[in-house]
């Protein structure tokens, strides 16, 4: 199998990311060119870049420069992997309602999905064990990340929804940030959002402190609930067929520990005697997040040509659409009403 041909415009912290893997994984993913303002001796302009015959262009651009990329590259008729969110604000997720048409050739790197834990829980959660998925609670992710799981685990599409909202500021000690640990320790202020998503008859909590992401002393929570089961962090609850109460735990396997010499990386996921994740790029020393990002990269192929997206334009722009909404709640103190979709009105924001 050839490796799958990409280009990348970007050079940011998020850029990195797909350089590693493909640095990484030289036998599945070939970088054909880079592109970038900021950094001299890149790709010098977008005509040399897709003049290379990538099979898509990752844009890991900051927000504000993605929507007219996006256009850019729709017009010249490549595909598009895109970096989260896909625009800024109300007006300019509106603004991409033209590039619907251009269906699976525009896809958005919403990552989270595919972190080998997340992805366990939601094959456990798109089985019968739990039932009927009618509630998640998910400390996770900020955002339309989070937004984005909970849609995922509920099962909803572009469902219209009741929006409440608050933020609560609390006192930390800091932890690492993208740079690494602090310098010295200090004590921060630290935004909190908790944000009800009301779509009828399924519920999302979304609860997340900036801190979340990197430090030793605020972990990630995960709550997702069925009428005949649960999973609760690591731990998966239900009833049996003959209404008995079961449990397992998710548990992780990692080759390269004690007289293990087959190198350090993830094999999988069980609960129980069933694999739940099997990690499709063995051997490699990547970290669950990078895992992430090379299945979306892995996945674009097949999205391009109509198969399972890696997260539709669509979607994305829904996770951010509600993500702007929750930020409204917050403003306004009231519960903000969202449509199904954004681009099914023209109206004001909520």
């Amino acid at each position: 199998m050839e490796p799958v041909p990409f280009a990348l415009v970007g050079s940011g912290w998020r850029a990195a990311f797909f350089e590693r893997v493909a640095a990484v994984l030289p036998e599945r993913f070939r970088i054909t060119g880079r592109y970038s303002v900021r950094v001299p001796g890149t790709a010098g302009s977008l005509e040399r870049l897709v003049a290379g015959a990538p099979a898509f262009v990752v844009l890991a651009v900051p927000r504000e420069a993605t929507p007219a990329l996006l256009f850019e590259l729709t017009e010249r008729r490549v595909a598009i992997l895109a970096e989260t969110p896909p625009a800024v604000d109300i007006d300019g997720l509106r603004r991409l309602a033209p590039l619907a048409k251009a269906g699976p050739r525009i896809q958005v790197a919403e990552q989270y999905r595919f972190q080998p834990l997340h992805a366990a829980r939601l094959a456990i959660a798109a089985g019968s064990r739990l039932g009927t998925i009618t509630q998640v609670q998910a400390s996770v992710a900020h955002g339309y990340h989070g937004i984005d799981l909970i849609r995922r685990f509920l099962g909803v599409s572009h469902e219209s929804a009741l929006i409440t909202a608050r933020r609560f500021v609390s006192p930390v000690v800091a932890g690492p940030g993208r740079a690494g640990p602090p310098a010295e320790p200090r004590t921060i202020a630290d935004p909190q959002v908790l944000a009800t998503l009301d779509f009828g008859d399924r519920l999302g909590i979304l609860d997340f402190a900036d801190e979340q992401y990197f430090s030793k002393i605020r972990a990630l929570r995960m709550l997702v609930r069925g009428d005949h089961g649960e999973i609760d962090g690591r731990e998966v609850r239900w009833l049996d067929e003959e209404g008995l109460p079961m449990r397992v735990s998710l548990e992780r396997h990692d080759t390269g520990h004690d007289g293990n010499l087959e190198g350090l990386y993830l094999e999988g996921i069980t609960a129980g005697a069933e694999w739940v994740y099997r990690n499709s790029f063995a051997s490699a020393r990547l970290t669950d997040d990078e895992l992430a990002v090379a299945t979306c990269l892995a996945r674009m192929p097949e999205a391009i040509d109509g198969g399972p997206d890696v997260c539709s334009l669509a979607d994305a722009v829904h996770d951010r659409y509600l993500d702007l909404l929750i930020e409204q709640a917050i403003d306004t103190g009231k519960v903000v009403p969202a449509a199904g979709h954004i681009w099914e009105s023209a109206g004001p924001l909520g």
